[in-house]
């Protein structure tokens, strides 16, 4: 009896597994699920956790043991698409980025989103020149401290904070300087209310950065945000595609292809590689992804996309979710008390360091923050040094920002790309090791022996590697030739989808001679079959093709008969 009972209980144990989810506030959300449970089930565990309504805007996140990042896919089982043991780690994050933040229904959804874009500050997705990036860094102490208070606040308190990958203590005097005289008397709900309201501005707005090259090797980031698709490189953005012109989005091994129609029917066609297959696949899917939520009408609209236009080749994938249209419908019909909101700026962060836990981190060392800060003109020498392959001139957002910023698109919407920041674009930068507290680090490294994912995750950036780390992916002198591998290996493509197609063409021709077959010579009396051998068109195909046809057959067969008997 005891026997039966441990052996059952042990089944039940490997039927569920431990997952853990990182949040946005840096808490730990754990829970037990069964091995077949869908991530939907573990998303509803969390919306419910955070008393999240407005939950269409975020997403799961993990990272594999190759260190590549994927959206946990909701309508496939959790286990299925991990390639690691339990128990998991994943992390809740922003997945489509609201075109206005301020029009969010409920207050927790523009402190989770608040929460995620002060992040993409801290670790250099989000990049703005100086002056925006002070008033940003001044709405973000105002909300976590309050008021200046000489008395609680000395002389460089500001420095205390780690708002960026790096910055200049010139910066820093200055962010101070406006929370002192310019933020007085604002609520932490106004201050993130403000700061989300300048964010949107920037053009590296919900930007998350896909490491790539063009075809002349030149090193890229490739983005899908609320306005549309953006590629950026140096301190510039050198396209941007609303999303009613890209037409279609699709790769094959490591190359990456947007279509794209502009005005006057100008069909355009950018091409870029990313470091591995599969993270031009997760490229792939979520452009797919980004581009039904905000384009469609509908969700009914969402159609399964194919990746290569071969018959029978390339993945296929589907969105499964409501579209942006519909979230905003459905947000304005919420009516409930506002949830109480438990604010973390002075609870200790790992990816944010608050001013009550010590020294900040710093990418690097005091001492030489301002000479690694680069000047507007450096950026721009630097760019024009490099050779860009890139075919289509930058367009502004246009009529997508809000009616303000209508002035500044139009000032970038020049013959030149816009300039985006004072730096380089290079979230790389901001690759810093997540702390881990001591009594977990045996665990840590437990995890990432037995091929878990390493740390929580992307506050590793794991999944951003360097544009350095990019290989180098553009094409030589050498590749052009016939004899290459490059060539060998397109042509070996190519052979392989001809020869599915003729093995499909033959497979569809047996098909129908079986049917045929089936028609004239079998007595099944099937409705459906009998309406056809009563059809004047069959009846004529019959005795003037098919009975000629079979005599000649059996002729023959007959002929070649006596051939084999003599």
């Amino acid at each position: 009896m005891l026997s039966r009972l441990m052996s059952g209980s042990i089944r039940n144990l490997e039927r569920e597994y431990n997952c853990t989810v990182r949040l946005l506030d840096d808490t730990e959300y754990t829970c037990t699920i069964q091995r077949d449970a869908k991530g939907q089930y573990l998303f509803d565990l969390i919306c419910h956790h955070l008393n999240l309504l407005e939950k269409d805007y975020f997403g799961i996140r993990y990272v594999d043991p190759d260190k590549q990042r994927h959206w946990l896919e909701f309508t496939k089982s959790i286990a299925k698409q991990m390639k690691s043991q339990p128990p998991f780690t994943m992390c809740l994050r922003v997945k489509f980025y609201p075109p206005d933040p301020a029009a969010l229904k409920e207050e927790i959804t523009r402190y989770l989103v608040f929460l995620q874009i002060k992040r993409d500050l801290y670790h250099g997705r989000l990049l703005c020149k100086t002056s925006d990036a002070a008033l940003l860094a001044a709405y973000i102490l105002q909300a976590e401290i309050g008021d200046y208070d000489p008395g609680k606040h000395p002389e460089g308190y500001s420095s205390k904070f780690q708002f960026f990958p790096k910055h200049s203590e010139k910066l820093e005097r200055r962010i101070a300087e406006i929370h002192k005289t310019e933020l007085i008397g604002q609520t932490p709900e106004t201050s993130e209310l403000n700061f989300l309201q300048k964010a949107q501005m920037l053009e590296t707005y919900g930007v998350d950065p896909h490491p790539c090259k063009d075809v002349s090797g030149n090193p890229a980031f490739l983005a899908f945000t609320p306005f549309g698709f953006v590629v950026l490189q140096g301190n510039k953005r050198v396209h941007f595609l609303k999303w009613n012109e890209v037409t279609k989005l699709k790769f094959e091994g490591k190359t990456f292809h947007v279509y794209a129609n502009q005005k006057e029917d100008k069909k355009i066609i950018l091409t870029y590689f990313a470091p591995t297959p599969e993270a031009c696949k997760h490229l792939w899917k979520c452009g797919v992804e980004n581009q039904a939520f905000y384009k469609l009408e509908k969700s009914s609209q969402v159609r399964t996309v194919s990746s290569s236009n071969l018959f029978f080749k390339g993945s296929r994938f589907r969105y499964s979710g409501r579209v942006a249209k519909e979230v905003m419908e459905q947000s304005a019909k919420i009516k409930r008390e506002p949830p109480e909101i438990h604010r973390a700026g002075l609870v200790p962060s790992r990816s944010c360091p608050s001013i009550t836990h010590g020294p900040r981190l710093t990418s690097v060392p005091r001492t030489r923050r301002r000479a690694v800060h680069i000047s507007i003109m450096e950026g721009l020498e630097s760019l024009r040094d490099s050779a860009h392959s890139t075919p289509v001139r930058s367009v502004s957002h246009g009529d997508s920002f809000l009616p303000r910023l209508r002035a500044h698109a139009a000032a970038d919407a020049g013959e030149g790309p816009a300039v985006i920041s004072d730096e380089a674009y290079s979230p790389s930068d901001s690759v810093l090791p997540t702390p881990v507290v001591e009594r977990n680090l045996e665990l840590a490294i437990a995890r990432q022996n037995n091929g878990a994912p390493c740390s929580i995750e992307e506050e590793s950036e794991a999944g951003t590697p360097s544009v350095g780390d990019v290989p180098d992916l553009a094409p030589t002198s050498t590749d052009l030739s016939p004899s290459s591998p490059t060539e060998v290996a397109q042509v070996n493509k190519f052979v392989l989808s001809v020869l599915r197609l003729l093995l499909v063409t033959v497979g569809l021709l047996f098909a129908l001679l079986v049917l045929l077959i089936v028609l004239t010579e079998s007595d099944l009396d099937v409705a459906f079959l009998r309406d056809i051998r009563q059809t004047p068109e069959f009846e004529q195909f019959h005795y003037e093709y098919f009975c000629p046809l079979r005599r000649w057959v059996s002729c023959k067969l007959r002929w070649f008969g006596g051939l084999l008997i003599k």
